[in-house]
């Protein structure tokens, strides 16, 4: 089977669509540049659906780099058939390919290899004839010193006999469908930790049974993990009676004693061999289920924290809120440069409140503060208190803005790199203002884990999650687009085609030569090639420079379309631009070649509309209600005004200004079943909550979207 069927079966994508798309993957094109810029040979194909395609490209080349090694381990055995040759080839999937290789699998020491080693495959084979009348006689000619009765050959026997079962694949694949269909997992306390208290958040499952097919992702991993803890134990269960007779129906054609035999060598094979094995190999391909799932809903997460509501580029107060250590206070310019910081005690031990509230004013009026932006963390709510206290001269926007992951900033290489010269509490406090000003430009910088939008990610596949992250980044540093005389090190290297070493080699030259004043000068850059500069020109971006088209995304590949429309139009490109009137009276079909179609034609105008505009939002202020400062202060009934700040399969959790944030099952997002969270809430979205159960000593809160 080549690559391209194989794909086609997977996704259902035309064929001409996968094997362009396979070419230009092949010339190391990445997923945002086909999907932008090559729009006429993928048949106009999303990121998504070009991602399904390199998902089952990596998946085909690792089955086939396994066929290979598993064909020359079984040339090297002398074993290979013809038969197990096309078989082997003809394999779509990795379980039938290894259950192929099982039988010629070098083993470890087994009781079937001890029993060879005594001589007794014949009479195993004799046995599974089914042909033997006397079957005493038949095992006592093998009795020897090493098997001194005749129910010890019979044993061995059974033994070699239990694994030509755990080897047939069709006895495999019949207990992996009714494990499949009719498992359940079932979960006990381990009694000795039953009372402790790590243990209690997992009280749930301390006696819980469910099928395997119907069990929720988020409740799989979080059983598992309470395995992986210690506190409970997790078995697999089906119908053992049923699995017996199905494999007794496929073995046994006779009546006569070698059934017994037979009977309890189907026993032991399913009960030491295949069992064990195959309910191992149902909970990972269920964890691999959940695992995707999970991973899903993070990439999901972070693509609207990425690309969440940007405040722009304005004069910023950033404050890192503290008590005892104070609030470190930090002014950042228009372009997130930082200008000066000091620390103010406005809260209890200190209770300097005067003097915060004089500092924070005098900074303000001095730097022509347009905007506050104040962490979530301890201390968020007095802070922000304090701040609506201040009668600046201005009207100045306050926002509350998230601070997870900025601990891990500011420890990181990048923050030292950047502030060498200051402590972890400024450049906390530096991030806090960044992110409001350009979430996703600050937020790069962070490992993406480290961010907290998702659920147990700790506990999935941790290579499919940094690529399934570092992709849904990438999607998004380039749907936006970069200035790259602005961009940081870290927000480049997600730019296509570019990468680490080209980011900081772009910085080093701006740093060196100072801005770009066109996308071609870019080409200047060391190691910059022409593949990468193909790959990488048309997301970034060059304001004021010497190209208006070099501030949009327009491809530096179109310009001479561009050209030839500004002069049938005698006009200049400069004045063509955002000239909505001009631009849509156009006959984009004058302009087709073999090479350029209607899509890109599409693009180019509806860029030269709206260049280099910015698809996301604007920031908004939002305030919590004055009146909650802790869980003690919530009632059952309350509305109140929340932001969500974390989305799962089974619900929405809410920041409602307090430490703990509140849940919104999936059953209160609406009065009609909701299949996919994400299709009634956002991340960061601002919304109207009614408090509907407080549990205030295991610290939850349950609620429901009003509006």
């Amino acid at each position: 089977m080549q690559i391209h069927q194989y794909i086609i079966q997977q996704t259902q994508i035309s064929e001409k669509s996968i094997k362009n798309t396979l070419s230009l993957l092949n010339d190391d094109a990445t997923i945002p540049f086909i999907a932008r810029y090559r729009k006429e040979m993928t048949g106009n194909l999303d990121e998504i659906q070009i991602g399904e395609i390199v998902k089952f490209k990596e998946l085909f080349e690792g089955l086939e780099k396994r066929k290979k090694a598993i064909l020359k381990a079984l040339e090297e055995q002398d074993v290979l058939t013809q038969e197990l040759t096309s078989k082997i080839n003809n394999t779509k999937d990795i379980t039938t390919l290894e259950d192929l290789y099982l039988p010629f699998k070098k083993k470890r020491k087994t009781k079937a290899k001890t029993a060879r080693l005594q001589g007794l495959e014949p009479l195993a084979k004799m046995i599974m004839s089914q042909r033997v009348n006397d079957l005493e006689y038949t095992a006592s000619k093998y009795t020897s010193k090493d098997i001194e009765t005749i129910e010890d050959a019979l044993e061995g026997a059974r033994f070699i006999i239990a694994e030509w079962i755990n080897e047939r694949t069709d006895i495999r694949n019949n207990i992996r469908y009714q494990l499949e269909r009719f498992a359940q997992i079932s979960s006990k306390v381990v009694s000795t930790k039953k009372d402790e208290e790590k243990a209690q958040k997992f009280k749930d499952y301390f006696d819980w049974s469910e099928s395997l097919n119907r069990i929720p992702s988020h409740r799989l991993l979080a059983i598992l993990r309470a395995e992986k803890e210690g506190f409970i134990r997790v078995k697999l269960q089906i119908d053992t009676e049923r699995a017996l007779q199905k494999m007794e129906d496929r073995i046994i054609r006779s009546n006569n004693e070698c059934v017994d035999q037979i009977q309890l060598a189907i026993q032991d094979a399913f009960k030491r061999l295949l069992f064990p094995s195959l309910s191992n190999e149902a909970i990972s391909k269920a964890k691999e289920k959940a695992d995707d799932e999970a991973i899903q809903v993070f990439s999901k997460n972070l693509k609207q924290l990425l690309l969440g509501a940007p405040l722009g580029e304005k004069r910023v107060l950033a404050i890192d809120p503290g008590f005892r250590s104070g609030c470190k206070i930090v002014f950042l310019n228009a372009q997130g440069e930082l200008k000066h910081n000091e620390t103010v005690f406005p809260h209890a031990p200190q209770n300097q409140s005067f003097d915060a509230i004089k500092k924070i004013s005098s900074l303000a009026e001095a730097h022509k503060i347009e905007a506050i932006a104040i962490g979530n963390g301890t201390a968020s709510r007095e802070t922000e208190q304090l701040i609506q206290k201040i009668q600046f001269k201005n009207a100045i926007d306050v926002f509350v803005v998230s601070e997870a992951g900025a601990s891990i900033y500011s420890a990181s290489k990048i923050a030292r790199d950047e502030f060498p010269n200051y402590d972890v509490t400024v450049r906390g406090a530096v991030s806090i203002g960044r992110r409001l000003q350009d979430p996703l430009a600050e937020l790069v910088k962070i490992d993406a884990k480290s961010i907290g939008v998702g659920q147990y990610q700790h506990d999935v596949d941790q290579t499919k999650l940094k690529k399934s992250l570092d992709t849904t980044v990438e999607n998004c540093v380039n749907t936006v687009g970069v200035n790259i005389n602005t961009a940081s090190e870290s927000l480049l290297s997600y730019v296509s085609g570019i990468g680490p070493k080209l980011a900081e080699n772009i910085v080093n030259y701006r740093n060196e030569n100072g801005s770009f004043s066109s996308r071609t000068e870019i080409k200047k850059v060391p190691r910059l090639g022409g593949k990468a500069f193909e790959q990488a020109a048309g997301f970034l971006r060059v304001k004021n420079g010497k190209n208006p088209l070099d501030d949009s995304s327009v491809h530096p590949e179109s310009y001479a379309i561009v050209d030839k429309i500004a002069q049938d139009l005698k006009m200049k490109v400069a004045d063509l631009i955002s000239n909505k009137e001009i631009l849509q009276k156009i006959n984009i079909r004058d302009y087709l070649t073999e090479t350029v179609g209607l899509p890109t034609l599409e693009d180019i105008i509806k860029e030269l509309e709206k260049p280099g505009v910015d698809p996301r939002a604007r920031a908004k202020v939002f305030s919590f209600d004055k009146n909650i400062k802790t869980i003690s202060d919530l009632r059952i009934g309350q509305l109140l005004p929340g932001i969500v700040n974390n989305i799962t399969n089974f619900g929405c959790f809410v920041d409602i200004g307090i430490k703990e944030s509140g849940l919104i099952h999936v059953s209160n997002l609406s009065d009609t079943f909701v299949k996919d969270v994400n299709t009634i809430v956002s991340l960061q979205q601002q919304i109207v909550v009614k408090v509907l159960e407080v549990d205030v000593v295991r610290k939850r809160i349950q609620l429901a979207l009003i509006k």
